[in-house]
């Protein structure tokens, strides 16, 4: 922790951590994670797949257990290891190793599923959740059914899920490569459901789930060559500067989204969720003032080069978006103006995150008996 907040301090704007957790043992749990949560990292990261970084169910309910005691949001990528792995071994025996094929290993049941497995799991053990890139519309009827039914079930999704689709994998030679991500783009009806869910408040936010993951080099999505199957191509896709243009131009601009719902989904929810409000996303009085000064009507071509995120591509290269932030402020300074770099390095601040009645459980269990604390009720 202490080697990632020195490179934090940096930081031309503020910031706060998750705590990812790939080894949930008992030492971890009982007596690192209490002293990391204490001092303001208030949000835990798992994973229910990925050789490496996946944990158990098993595993997964001690975290949610401790994420209950600590007051800590527990956010979850969910997605089902051995479905996957299944359909994975199957689609190469029969020679299917294109990129396009990254996405038939993971069709929508693998994500529904498993979203449906993690709901079900917080309900037994009354622990807040959030959900990460939520890509489709069954995901998306998963968690409205767990929100139906009052359990404090969030969920976002990521602009890959709202402007690509499985087609984009299936493009000439290894170019599907760029768009290769997980879970994997779906289709344009998922596309439609998503942005009914975000209108809605189902998905209460939308992050970019950036993957800086390059192009070419020996780290590279070509690094095993243009014939390397789905399974040698690292997941993941640059996307952190596009995000908000991409949003502003296809939600608003195109009146999918109102103006308020962008802001809600951009800024407000997520401050809320991840307990930095008030002082992070609304403009008020009392209120850091990060604000971003867009213009709505300018048109611009996205290129690698706009994105200023050291990769050597984007997979959004050549499409045109309608609004365009012109000035950034964090805390009243000037930090980008007119695309131009303008804040000083080591101007963002660490933000520890104290408890808050938002991620706080509902006392409500499936039986009399309380199995996090191993108490009636």
């Amino acid at each position: 922790m202490a080697e990632h907040m020195a490179r934090a301090r940096r930081s031309r704007i503020d910031y706060a951590f998750h705590i990812i957790l790939t080894d949930p043992t008992p030492e971890v749990l009982e007596r690192q994670l209490p002293a990391l949560v204490e001092a303001g990292h208030r949000s835990l990261k798992i994973f229910l797949t990925y050789e490496g970084a996946r944990i158990t169910d098993a595993q997964a309910l001690r975290v949610l257990a401790a994420g209950r005691r600590l007051g800590a949001l527990v956010c979850v990528h969910a997605e089902h290891h051995e479905m996957i792995a299944f359909y994975t071994e199957a689609l190469l025996a029969a020679g299917l190793t294109l990129p396009k094929h990254h996405a038939w290993a993971k069709p929508m049941v693998v994500e529904r599923e498993c979203v449906h497995r993690v709901c079900a799991m917080a309900e037994a053990l009354d622990t807040p959740v959030q959900i990460f890139h939520v890509s489709g519309a069954e995901s998306a009827a998963e968690i409205e059914r767990a929100q139906a039914r009052g359990l404090k079930v969030w969920a976002e999704t990521c602009p890959q899920y709202l402007v690509l689709t499985a087609d984009d994998l299936d493009r000439p030679g290894l170019e599907g490569a760029k768009f290769l991500c997980s879970p994997a783009p779906r289709t344009v009806a998922d596309q439609e459901a998503l942005w009914e869910a975000l209108r809605r408040g189902v998905l209460s936010n939308v992050t970019s789930d950036h993957a800086p993951t390059r192009y070419a080099g020996p780290d590279g999505k070509t690094a095993f060559g243009e014939d390397a199957p789905f399974t040698r191509i690292p997941n993941g896709l640059p996307g952190l500067a596009a995000r908000m243009p991409l949003l502003f131009s296809e939600g608003v601009s195109k009146g999918r989204i109102d103006l308020q719902t962008f802001v809600a989904i951009t800024a407000t929810n997520p401050a809320r969720l991840f307990g930095l409000d008030p002082r992070k996303g609304s403009i008020a009085v009392g209120a850091d003032a990060d604000i971003a000064i867009w213009d709505p009507t300018r048109k611009v071509t996205l290129t690698n080069a706009l994105m200023l995120h050291d990769n050597d591509h984007t997979p959004y290269e050549g499409m045109e978006v309608t609004g365009w932030p012109e000035v950034t402020l964090v805390r009243g300074v000037p930090v980008v103006e007119g695309g131009a770099l303008v804040g000083a390095e080591g101007h963002g601040q660490f933000l520890p995150r104290g408890p808050y009645a938002m991620i706080a459980p509902r006392g409500v269990f499936p039986t009399p008996f309380n199995p996090v604390d191993r108490t009636l009720l």
